[in-house]
């Protein structure tokens, strides 16, 4: 009897990963950036927090609104194609099974084996055989925009709440750096999750988020130290 082989696959994760890894980035480096900004700008404890709960707040929302905007269009279009698609198949079911035999064809099937190829998926699933091949829309991959929407807005909120907890515990004088240093090592920690997550390189991850979000928190704190005013 033969071995049986098992495979697993990432694709599936590609929706949800994109959203979580997205909104905890954007959380941490916003609401770090905004802090670190108004601390440089010598504001007080109060004013610092406050800046990164009217962050935290305001940013979860944004980010819920913008992907479930952005990701309802995709879905929407998606499901232009795929009604566009379903008349096709009802109108001119012929032309169609040699659109989709063709598909094969160019990837280097014989023309007779991918007609049957062609019979036998739409047999089974004209429209999902179609959708697959031919617009490239497939369960794994297609749009849910609640499912990115609740992601980002969670995902926002967990990582803005690591700079706010570094500035509660940490002394007025010493706000700038370590909520820069936290953010850093938290930014570092997700970028290496995320891309083993998504069976990339963790190095690459781990550089990737680090690199824009130091240049984030500098150019903020430069904004804050140029145009700031004494407490």
């Amino acid at each position: 009897m033969a071995a049986r082989h098992s495979e697993r696959h990432l694709v599936h994760r590609i929706g949800w990963l994109r959203a979580a890894v997205l909104g905890a980035d954007d959380g941490i480096v916003s609401t770090a950036a905004l802090m670190v900004g108004v601390a440089a700008a010598a504001q007080g404890k109060h004013e610092v927090m406050l800046a990164g709960v009217a962050a935290l707040v305001a940013g979860a929302f944004s980010m819920a609104a913008g992907e479930y905007v952005s990701v309802s269009s995709q879905a929407d279009t998606e499901k232009a194609d795929l009604a566009l698609e379903k008349a096709e198949l009802a109108s001119k079911p012929a032309f169609e099974r040699e659109e989709l035999a063709g598909l094969y064809v160019a990837r280097g099937v014989e023309l007779e084996l991918a007609r049957q190829v062609a019979d036998q998926l739409m047999a089974k699933d004209a429209l999902a055989a179609h959708a697959r091949d031919e617009l490239g829309i497939s369960e794994a991959t297609a749009a849910r925009p609640v499912q990115a929407a609740f992601t980002s807005a969670l995902t926002f909120s967990v990582g803005a709440a690591a700079p706010l907890l570094a500035a509660l515990l940490s002394p007025k004088a010493s706000i700038a750096p370590v909520v820069s240093v936290t953010a850093i090592v938290v930014l570092a920690i997700l970028g290496g999750i995320g891309a083993r997550t998504g069976g990339a390189s963790v190095w690459k991850g781990v550089a990737r988020v680090t690199l824009w979000g130091a240049l984030a928190l500098a150019a903020t704190a430069g904004v804050g130290a140029l145009f700031g005013v004494t407490a």
